[in-house]
């Protein structure tokens, strides 16, 4: 069997089996780097109870901000795709990008340039050591998804149902686990 190998721009999906990991379970992740030092992702289907406007009071609109992991969760990211209006973006894949000049967004957001269509904002990211995420896919931790686009990226379901309807794409066993609850003790 032909190992798979994880890209730039390919989702992870949480296996079914990653349970009691609140970061993790029923997470997918879109990979924005990958190389052989390692591998950056955000969690594109967890909102945070926070918005924009109360981490940032100059933004006049209402944005969700999403958990993008546990790694420097102190720090704002985001992802979009309107490289044309935002500044030093670095393209990830397929019309999404990562970055660019904050000042910029902060400036299209509150001219209303800027939808919550085009962008998305994590606190945090999601990362791996060289080899690392290898790894987790050989444990069967993670599923790799190269049919995405960036419509369904930034417009992801804000909570589990994402991760439910990735499961049902891949059928077979994992259909099942579709309408598990996300507690199988809860049952």
């Amino acid at each position: 069997m032909e190992k798979i190998q994880p890209n730039r721009g390919d989702v992870l999906v949480s296996e079914p089996s990653t349970i009691g990991d609140y970061t993790f379970n029923r997470s997918v992740i879109l990979l924005a780097h990958i190389d052989s030092e390692g591998a950056v992702g955000f969690i594109i289907n967890k909102p945070l109870d926070y918005n924009l406007e109360e981490l940032i009071p100059e933004i006049d609109e209402n944005f969700k901000i999403f958990n993008g992991g546990p790694v420097e969760q102190e720090n704002l990211y985001f992802i979009h795709d309107v490289p044309e209006l935002i500044s030093n973006s670095i393209e990830i894949k397929d019309g999404i990008y990562w970055g660019g000049s904050f000042d910029d967004i902060v400036s299209l957001i509150n001219k209303k340039k800027i939808t919550p269509k085009n962008i998305k904002f994590f606190l945090g990211y999601s990362g791996w050591d060289a080899s690392q995420l290898e790894s987790e896919i050989d444990l069967n931790t993670w599923i790799i998804d190269s049919n995405t686009n960036s419509i369904d990226i930034l417009s992801a379901l804000n909570n589990g149902e994402y991760w439910q309807e990735k499961m049902k794409n891949l059928g077979g066993d994992y259909l099942l686990w579709s309408n598990a609850p996300e507690n199988p003790n809860n049952n």
